[in-house]
């Protein structure tokens, strides 16, 4: 059989649009340079870290912030400045891991189902069915609990419970793709189902995949915390936030800023995060995009 290519309408350059839609965008700037300021946290915190997170007794426990001591000490005498720090680099290993895990898993499995169709997509779909019908932080609560705590099974139990999202939304799109004239013409010219998935759908199907995978990282945070807070994540003396905030919580009025803190590094990555999947989704949506060309 003669191989042949199938040559795709041309397609205008949606990085380009997209990365000129942020600029004219000022609260999506400003999300951009949060997030890299915690990016860089989380990949030079132990460089730019005074002391070792754990290093005890580096100061007066439960000293005020001050010029020697920027977020204070906590009960043990530990700079709360080095251990914010610390536990950005633990922030940043669980949202890579688990939207990287969680959107290329559920990824595959949504374009296998989407494609494949018949008892496949329907078991698929009950399976997320059954996920989705309890809350997200209570069933990673139980898995995490049942795994045994620690950031580790904090980070399976959130995977576990956030790939039906992209596998969901993949399968949409791949339904909405794989019936149009131009994927009939790959199946008749015999092209493997697998370059015909990955090659031709995928590429027309991925984009809501980015806003979730936007929404993801923060959500991933804020859950590892959740989760870390009650007890079921990071462990002492991890430098986790949500274990850091447990950690101060009995101490908030004595001194505030053992809680606080790592509260607020929290609240800035989750709400940069928001801002960035809301002007994703924005440009993705063709309605909300044509208002904003005509706004600029």
């Amino acid at each position: 059989m003669v191989d042949q290519e199938i040559t795709l309408r041309p397609q205008k350059n949606t990085f380009i649009e997209l990365i000129n839609a942020v600029k004219i965008n000022p609260p999506a700037v400003f999300s951009l340079v949060i997030i890299f300021i915690y990016v860089f946290i989380g990949l030079f915190g132990s460089m730019l870290a005074p002391y070792e997170f754990d290093e005890m007794a580096v100061g007066i426990p439960l000293q005020k912030p001050s010029w020697e001591y920027l977020f204070g000490t906590d009960e043990f005498g530990r700079d709360v400045f080095s251990r914010v720090l610390a536990g950005g680099i633990i922030s940043l290993r669980i949202g890579v891991l688990v939207v990287g895990i969680a959107g290329t898993f559920g990824s595959l499995v949504g374009l296998v189902s989407g494609y494949i169709g018949g008892w496949i997509d329907e078991a698929v779909m009950r399976i997320t069915d059954i996920f989705l019908s309890v809350p997200d932080l209570v069933m990673a609560l139980v898995i995490a609990t049942s795994l045994g705590a620690s950031i580790d099974a904090a980070i399976i139990g959130i995977t576990l419970v956030r790939w039906t999202g992209y596998a969901r939304l993949i399968r949409s799109g791949v339904i909405a793709e794989k019936g149009k004239d131009y994927i009939t013409a790959s199946r008749a010219l015999g092209l493997h189902p697998s370059r015909i998935i990955f090659k031709h759908i995928f590429p027309n199907s991925y984009t809501a995949t980015l806003v979730q995978a936007t929404f993801d990282f923060g959500l991933a945070i804020l859950f590892a915390s959740g989760l870390s807070f009650v007890g079921a994540g990071a462990q002492p003396p991890e430098p986790e936030w949500g274990a850091l905030v447990a950690s101060g919580r009995q101490y908030v009025r004595a001194a505030w800023w053992i809680p606080i803190f790592p509260g607020f590094a929290i609240f800035g990555a989750v709400l940069a995060f928001n801002i960035l999947g809301d002007t994703l989704r924005d440009f993705l949506d063709p309605k909300l995009r044509h208002s904003m060309d005509q706004k600029h």
